[in-house]
């Protein structure tokens, strides 16, 4: 009689451990679940095609971009243009007036801009006429490797629109051994 006792509380217990693992496996889930969903709409990862942005980042870097967050000069932000999503740094925002000379020293407001993450100042492609004042609405972006980016220089991609822009590019997952904050 005891050994069935002690088979029958046995049995209860089992049961109530996999109610218990059931109903946290259930929870999981669905907390998975609603974090994927609303991190969906809060970030996005995309990975660095090209060598706009060298030496910051460079090809096949995995970086995590946060939508909707305000970006500021000097910010590395995500925007498409073309159907594709282009990364670049604004240099400037709306109502500042950008200059950059022959040799490509980058001036805002008249005052030359301090850029530690360019390797070789650079006029690079650049069909605008400067001083150019950065319309309302919109940011002018470089891409860091000035001598081979693709940007606001250039009247065919011009200043940003600030609803083309994806989010601010705010850290890098890639490769292991550079990871950072951008």
């Amino acid at each position: 009689m005891r050994q069935l006792d002690s088979v029958i509380v046995f049995l209860e217990r089992k049961r109530d451990l996999l109610k218990l693992i059931r109903a946290t496996a259930t929870v999981l889930v669905i907390l998975a679940a609603v974090v994927g969903i609303a991190a969906s709409f809060l970030l996005s990862v995309l990975r660095v095609d090209g060598t706009s942005m060298n030496p910051s980042l460079i090809k096949d870097d995995v970086v995590l971009v946060v939508h909707n967050s305000a970006v500021a000069r000097g910010d590395v932000v995500a925007f498409s243009y073309g159907g594709k999503i282009l990364i670049k740094r604004v240099v400037a925002v709306a109502g500042e007036w950008v200059d950059i000379d022959g040799d490509g020293i980058v001036s805002i407001d008249g005052v030359p801009l301090r850029e530690p993450y360019v390797n070789a100042p650079n006029l690079g492609e650049c069909d605008l006429s400067f001083p150019y004042q950065v319309p309302e609405g919109t940011v002018f972006v470089m891409g860091d490797n000035r001598a081979v980016s693709e940007d606001s220089r250039l009247s065919v991609i011009g200043p940003v629109e600030k609803d083309q822009i994806v989010g601010k590019v705010v850290f890098r997952l890639w490769p292991f051994m550079r990871i950072a904050l951008i």
